[in-house]
């Protein structure tokens, strides 16, 4: 008799493309199915980019109403899921918010219930951070175990006693390095695709929201361009804020020198067409789309707000947001004169965020807190 694999369920919320819902995927691709299937638990009941794929790798998929529109529908249905297929394993990536589906799969009994901390707080969004800080106070409550993508994810969200006593685990947000592998023929089609020639090519890969900066980028690329006028920003993905953006975009005239793609599905193909990449969040929880732009060979230029942890080549510098964003400019200009491109893949390999090694760790802690 063929042993069936063991279902974990893991509650992603939203599928942006971006952040959590990336990384669970990475995993989920390189993971030994044969052993353990991942079942998805989505916010909102729309078909996603991701769903078919899911699908063809024989996972499961359970989509929940959006929790912002009513958090009762939402949990009550996760409910009745979770009580209908019996898991042993919760594993949810929801930050702060977790507290609510692990309440639940601790009510249903279940036995194991991770809480993996994603990301952290930053200053600016008041009601937020309030909601934020308040939740935090009850992020051990309904835990059995607990996971972070950096030390200080884990800190910010578990407390230093809990962390430095062993209790948390770091799962690094691991990438297939190899998919990130500079190479010039890909280069040249993806500028061709996006109607760009020689020109020096800023880019960012990230959700329009708050946390992301994007005003700031603007205004960063905004000064790169009176430095250098052969040049061009593109910015991937989507989100609440994308609307406002353009509007600045247009304001400042630049409106013929910026490219928003949308949300794409093969962000690693895209980095092969810039020349470096700008990441000036007011605050992460360690800054995934960093490490994939090192591995590409790119020229990164990360906010201090970004955690060390993502900075893993000599070619990634750190610098304040208090800089006027003309230092900014200045400084990537300067750097972009010198610099030749070559695949850094080697780098995360050694620094641990290669998905082929973090994936067999991810396998050997669920197998030990089964057992």
């Amino acid at each position: 008799m063929v042993k069936e694999p063991m279902h974990i369920a893991h509650i992603v919320g939203k599928v942006q493309m971006a952040g959590v819902d990336a990384v669970v995927m990475n995993y989920y691709r390189h993971i030994d199915k044969k052993i353990i299937q991942f079942d998805f638990f989505m916010d909102g009941l729309d078909k996603t980019p991701i769903d078919d794929e899911i699908l063809s790798m024989g996972g499961r998929i359970f989509k929940l109403p959006p929790y912002q529109q009513g958090m009762g529908k939402n949990l009550s249905t996760f409910r009745m899921l979770i009580n209908e297929n019996k898991y042993r394993i919760i594993h949810c990536h929801m930050n702060t918010l977790s507290i609510f589906w692990l309440r639940e799969a601790k009510k249903a009994g279940i036995p194991i219930r991770i809480a993996h901390s994603h990301s952290t707080a930053g200053k600016g969004e008041t009601l937020r951070n309030l909601i934020k800080y308040t939740l935090r106070l009850f992020s051990k409550v309904y835990a059995s175990h607990y996971c972070a993508c950096s030390h200080y994810a884990g800190r910010w969200l578990f407390g230093n006693y809990y962390f430095d006593s062993g209790k948390v685990i770091i799962l690094r947000n691991a990438i297939d390095a190899n998919a990130f592998e500079y190479k010039k023929t890909v280069r040249g089609a993806v500028r061709r695709e996006f109607g760009i020639g020689n020109e020096l090519v800023l880019g960012h890969a990230g959700r329009f929201m708050y946390q992301k900066n994007h005003t700031y980028l603007i205004k960063i690329f905004e000064q790169v361009h009176k430095l250098y006028q052969d040049s061009k920003l593109l910015l991937v993905g989507d989100g609440p804020l994308k609307i406002s953006i353009e509007q600045m975009v247009k304001l400042k005239g630049l409106k013929d020198k910026v490219i928003f793609t949308g949300t794409r599905t093969d962000v690693p193909r895209i980095m092969q067409g810039i020349d470096c990449f700008v990441l000036p969040s007011r605050y992460e929880g360690l800054g995934l789309v960093a490490v994939e732009a090192q591995a590409s060979g790119l020229l990164c230029y990360v906010s201090n707000e970004v955690p060390n942890e993502a900075i893993l080549t000599n070619h990634c510098k750190s610098l304040s947001l208090k800089l006027a964003p003309e230092l900014w400019a200045r400084q990537i200009i300067d750097d972009l004169v010198e610099y030749k491109r070559s695949s850094d893949i080697r780098w995360v390999i050694e620094k641990g965020y290669n998905i082929e090694q973090e994936v067999k760790k991810l396998e050997e802690y669920y197998l030990s807190i089964v057992k």
